[in-house]
């Protein structure tokens, strides 16, 4: 499903119910409120918030000019931040990633004690991300490819995931039971289900609510 419509007490609600059953993060999705609603009088004349959601498609960005554009607003947002640090920028070495889609360009984040910006459990990190992407997308209808690190952080933490997510599968298919693993980030939930997507034994899905989103691993076969 890459289109939704979705309705909630507020807008916030809404679109926390969408990108929760789409399972995406806010910066790639394009939302379009049709009825902000209204709360009415005791209940009375109330209407519930309606938006659109469109999920965007992945795009890799070719013009070094948007390359530069963001990274000057990330530069620019670090001073202002306080942080003297330095942005390496890593383009992939190809286009496509296993899955097919597009490999990101990493703004990976260098200097020193700068360990705050990736925020409990990456949140601070995220948010980041998602200014970047916003306003290079406005470029284009695409999402815009860009991956925020701070000195590898995301790297090493896809590394890890795919190996805890590997042992988990491997203790659920023994047990016969499912297993929760903590709540995490959009991206960290995505590494897992993309690492056991082929898994012949176990299966996932993401449970929970806004920050308390977490993943289920769970025996395909009981």
């Amino acid at each position: 499903m890459e289109n939704l419509k979705i309705s909630g007490k507020t807008v916030e609600e809404a679109t926390k119910k969408a990108l929760a059953q789409l399972n995406v993060g806010l910066e790639d999705v394009e939302i379009t409120v049709i009825n902000p609603g209204k709360g009415g009088i005791l209940g009375l004349g109330s209407e519930e918030a309606v938006i659109q959601v469109k999920v965007l498609k992945n795009g890799n960005i070719k013009d070094n000019a948007d390359i530069d554009k963001a990274k000057e607003f990330l530069n620019n947002l670090l001073i202002k931040m306080g942080f003297n640090a330095k942005i390496e920028v890593i383009s992939p070495e190809e286009e496509y990633n296993e899955e097919g889609e597009v490999n990101p360009t990493v703004f990976n984040i260098v200097g020193d004690d700068i360990g705050s910006l990736v925020g409990r459990r990456g949140q601070t990190l995220d948010a980041l991300q998602y200014l970047v992407r916003l306003i290079t997308s406005k470029r284009s209808v695409l999402r815009t490819s860009i991956m925020v690190d701070v000195e590898n952080y995301k790297r090493h933490r896809y590394d890890d995931l795919k190996v805890l997510a590997l042992n988990i599968a491997e203790q659920v298919k023994n047990t016969k039971t499912s297993f929760r693993l903590e709540p995490m980030p959009a991206f960290e939930r995505r590494i897992v289900h993309l690492a056991l997507a082929n898994h012949p034994d176990v299966t996932t899905e993401s449970t929970g609510e806004g920050e308390y989103r977490k993943v289920v691993v769970a025996p395909k076969h009981v």
